[in-house]
């Protein structure tokens, strides 16, 4: 063999080692950027997994995240509910407070009525007895009174004012103002009266246009009302029906 051939044969042996160690490293580096992509796409594949829930990153910033935002969401949301419900507490508190007769006062005429003394409720309609009765002290001064009888078997309470329309005999009727008086505690006990008056100016001229034939009365607290039939006895009520015709509160008969 010649020094040619031999220099030929030793240059292929040297690009044949050269190419196949280029080749080699090639294939490394392509190897660990395909390792380093799977390991940086597999956390964000695979939220909740060990690199997720120790590093914080990805699982807060991801899936995580949003499961943390929704957590705080359903916590305040239960807050708002036990916000509410206090609030619907409040409110049921404050209803019952008016089913104490808060809406039976205002459909009778319990509106600044007084309390009853202990604990009795308030006298119904069925239970009492009434009729109105003259009780002017003289000629000149016009008064008509109620009397209210408990016929029930318990104490119950008549306390305040009651409700009082005049019915004139031509079918019209007008509701009675009430006095400036504070009404007092009235607790009637099972045969027990109490009373109410209802002042007017007296008709001394003959000329009045006023012709009373009924009281429509509702009992203080009550809803339910009685038509009484006005006195035939009564000093003559002089018109028209305004406020100079007032109802005082109730009270225990003498």
């Amino acid at each position: 063999m010649s020094s040619t051939t031999a220099v030929r044969i030793a240059r292929r042996r040297t690009l044949r080692v050269a190419a196949a160690a280029l080749t080699a490293a090639a294939a490394l580096s392509l190897t660990a950027c395909s390792g380093s992509d799977t390991a940086a796409a597999k956390p964000a594949g695979q939220p909740g997994t060990g690199v997720g829930a120790e590093g914080g990153g990805v699982g807060s910033s991801g899936t995580g995240g949003a499961d943390s935002s929704a957590g705080a969401q359903g916590t305040d949301a239960q807050g708002d509910k036990a916000k509410s419900g206090s609030g619907n507490g409040t409110s049921s508190h404050t209803g019952s407070g008016s089913g104490s007769g808060g809406t039976a006062s205002r459909a009778g005429s319990g509106d600044g009525a007084a309390k009853s003394g202990g604990k009795s409720t308030f006298c119904r309609t069925s239970d009492l007895v009434m009729e109105a009765v003259n009780s002017s002290p003289d000629q000149k001064t016009g008064d008509v009174t109620v009397q209210m009888t408990n016929k029930g078997g318990r104490t119950c309470s008549a306390a305040g004012f009651a409700g009082v329309d005049i019915k004139d005999l031509d079918g019209t009727s007008a509701p009675v103002h009430r006095g400036g008086e504070q009404p007092r505690i009235t607790d009637l006990k099972p045969g027990d009266t109490a009373t109410f008056s209802i002042s007017y100016k007296v008709d001394f001229g003959g000329d009045s246009l006023a012709h009373p034939s009924n009281l429509i009365v509702t009992p203080p607290n009550e809803t339910h009302s009685v038509t009484l039939k006005w006195p035939a006895d009564a000093l003559k009520l002089a018109g028209p029906y305004d406020e100079k015709i007032q109802v005082h509160p109730v009270g225990i008969a003498n």
